[in-house]
């Protein structure tokens, strides 16, 4: 049995991975750089899959869903090939914004070049304690954007989506009790959409104590159970909420190996 599926993949490439790029802007001098001084706006629609716009404005990067107005339109004919162009292994050519491609060459693949760097670094990359940091901050951001995606394209997400109620389920790390980042995932009527900002009104809550433990956790070699018992993961509020939370988290690892 198939325990992927690329049309989720798709959804997670777009609104989680590339979704990640806002926070790199917030997080990395060196991207804010790479951007600064653009203001140009990106579409990608995938035929039977996602359709986005990644808006870049003098270092900084908001994302939204459709694909309707957009300076460059990138379509791809299938979850595949969209999935391919993040992997390194299709090359997209514009349906729109020919004269504009020198942004695609330059400045858009520098950019994620960087995030890919980060996101999965190499053993001496996390040497540098504020590279780790980094990438452990952009990690939780598209861990986060992934359990909206899961919960509303992925099958067995969905029967854990159509379990939660209405509310949010706030997620942090924190450090000596200041918050490092948070997001929160809101649901409404078996929906999941992802904020990335905190949130005041959390139904449930899994917050984490420093980014070491996060990392462990995301990373596999740290287990929920024993950052639980250590007070190193704190979760609160309603149960069965953070219980189907936790099982599309448990997707989440499948998606992003």
């Amino acid at each position: 049995m198939k325990q992927t599926d690329a049309r989720t993949m798709s959804f997670i490439n777009l609104f989680a991975v590339l979704g990640a790029l806002p926070s790199l802007c917030e997080l990395s001098d060196e991207a804010r750089e790479i951007i600064a001084g653009k203001t140009i706006s990106l579409g990608i629609e995938v035929k039977g899959g996602p359709a986005g716009v990644l808006h870049f404005q003098d270092g900084k990067i908001t994302v939204s869903e459709g694909c309707d107005k957009c300076d460059i339109k990138l379509p791809f004919k299938n979850p595949e090939k969209f999935n391919g162009m993040i992997d390194g292994t299709v090359t997209p050519i514009p349906s729109k914004g020919f004269t504009k491609i020198g942004f695609l060459l330059g400045p858009f693949i520098k950019l994620t070049d960087l995030l890919s760097k980060y996101l999965r670094p190499t053993k001496e990359d996390l040497e540098n304690e504020q590279f780790y940091r980094t990438s452990t901050l952009l990690m939780f951001h598209v861990i986060t954007g992934a359990v909206a995606q899961i919960g509303n394209e992925d099958k067995v997400g969905k029967a854990s989506a159509s379990y939660i109620v209405d509310g949010n389920v706030r997620m942090a790390i924190t450090e000596g009790g200041k918050v490092l980042t948070a997001a929160h995932i809101a649901a409404q009527n078996h929906h999941l959409t992802t904020v990335h900002t905190d949130t005041d009104t959390p139904m449930s809550l899994m917050e984490f104590e420093g980014v070491h433990n996060a990392r462990g956790l995301f990373d596999g070699v740290a287990s929920s159970f024993t950052l639980i018992c250590d007070g190193k993961l704190r979760m609160g509020g309603m149960i069965s909420q953070l219980d189907n939370v936790n099982r599309i988290l448990d997707r989440v690892g499948l998606y992003l190996a």
